[in-house]
């Protein structure tokens, strides 16, 4: 046997995204590439915006002596510092450099927290529907998930919430704007969330963590603004990366920043820089380093994203699909028109269209469509979209 049993057990768990790339690329090779609509991969096709290239070009025609060297495991400190002042002018609290962390990554900024933050058999609390990796990162180090249910919604269930938190409870994790519903957490929902978790502390004596993974924060809609967590809890973390903002997924460059008002700052920030190090980043991509520096403040294009969204939304919601409308990101979660949406997958899949079921996210009954693709895609899937659901709605009369 090549690998392990519990990795062989998450491979088939963790694996929905990946079939239905596997699937779309044996569809395209049997009928045709311009045959086959697939919403599943979460790869944004827009490119980087200008300033990305002027940079890039900048540095390539005056490079600095010793710029691919390494650095300080926790980045350049000119770069931490233009993350710290972003943040600074975002939140109104006083970021320096000082907590700010470069890392590869959002991925790898959550396993560096887990790793610095969790001990073996604590827990981190997430909520439904949920990005599946985050099951994989926490035993990576050795922990475990409790997940907790939505409401209609998308949002947390606060019940459900309170009373899973324990003294084994040691990090709440949230995802907003979330993958893959597209919603964004309100700053009612992260008050309550901060004040459960401040009177659970008090109850256990013990400290809980609030970190966020922010890789969509950019990706706001209907001119809406982020709410940040860091007003609701001191012991906040956020992890973010320029994947989908700055559209550099492969480039796996993003940061850490910690609550500036933390009375246990300066160690947590040693921790983080150490297991940085110690799970084998080393530190985060130098060039990347160099140029996001200057791009603190740019974004892609969110009209693009905007449009996609308003027009599927129409577009679905008129052909009889139950959708709560997203507010941010690059996905939608429809209601699967069948209880088993992986037998509702298979029907779209007739008319050769590829999405990823919601128990690949926790939420088994509801399917995720990624807009980030070609309008091509976009627009060729509603045919088959549309057949699909008059066929179910047919098979029940």
């Amino acid at each position: 046997m090549a690998v392990s049993k519990k990795v062989r057990q998450f491979m088939e768990q963790g694996s929905w995204i990946r079939r239905m790339f596997e699937e779309a690329n044996a569809l395209r090779a049997k009928i045709g590439p311009d045959k086959v609509f697939d919403l599943s991969l979460g790869n944004p096709i827009v490119e980087p915006p200008k300033e990305f290239y002027d940079e890039l070009r900048r540095l390539a025609e005056h490079p600095t002596p010793g710029m691919h060297r390494y650095m300080p495991n926790a980045g350049y400190a000119e770069t931490r510092a233009a993350v710290a002042a972003q943040l600074r002018e975002e939140t109104g609290l006083d970021f320096s450099a000082n907590e700010v962390i470069m890392t590869c990554g959002a991925g790898g900024a959550l396993n560096v927290i887990m790793k610095t933050l969790l001990d073996p058999g604590d827990e981190v609390v997430i909520f439904a529907p949920y990005f599946v990796e985050y099951h994989f990162y926490a035993d990576n180090h050795g922990c475990s998930c409790r997940v907790i249910p939505p409401d209609a919604g998308f949002l947390p269930d606060m019940r459900a919430f309170e009373a899973a938190l324990n003294p084994r409870t040691r990090m709440v994790l949230i995802n907003s704007p979330n993958n893959p519903t597209g919603v964004l957490y309100p700053w009612t929902t992260i008050a309550q969330l901060g004040g459960i978790i401040q009177r659970k502390e008090r109850e256990f004596g013990t400290e809980i963590f609030l970190v966020s993974d922010e890789p969509y924060r950019k990706l706001l809609f209907d001119g809406l603004e982020y709410p940040h967590i860091f007003p609701h809890h001191v012991r906040s973390i956020v992890a973010t990366s320029h994947s989908k903002d700055l559209a550099l997924p492969g480039e796996r460059i993003g940061y850490v920043a910690v609550h500036p008002d933390y009375s246990g700052r300066s160690e947590l920030m040693d921790g983080l820089t150490f297991c940085n190090r110690t799970l084998g980043f080393v530190n985060a991509p130098a060039l990347m380093q160099h140029i996001v520096k200057a791009l603190q403040g740019v974004t892609v294009s969110i009209a693009e994203y905007q449009a996609k969204r308003d027009y599927l939304y129409k577009e679905l919601t008129g052909m009889g699909y139950t959708v709560v409308k997203p507010q941010g990101a690059f996905y939608m979660f429809p209601k699967s028109p069948l209880e088993d949406e992986l037998a509702f997958g298979d029907i779209l899949r007739e008319y050769n269209v590829l999405v990823v079921p919601g128990r690949g996210f926790g939420l088994p009954g509801y399917f995720r469509i990624s807009y980030c693709v070609a309008e091509r895609e976009v627009y060729g899937a509603l045919p088959g979209l549309r057949a699909a659901i008059g066929r179910v709605r047919g098979e029940g009369r």
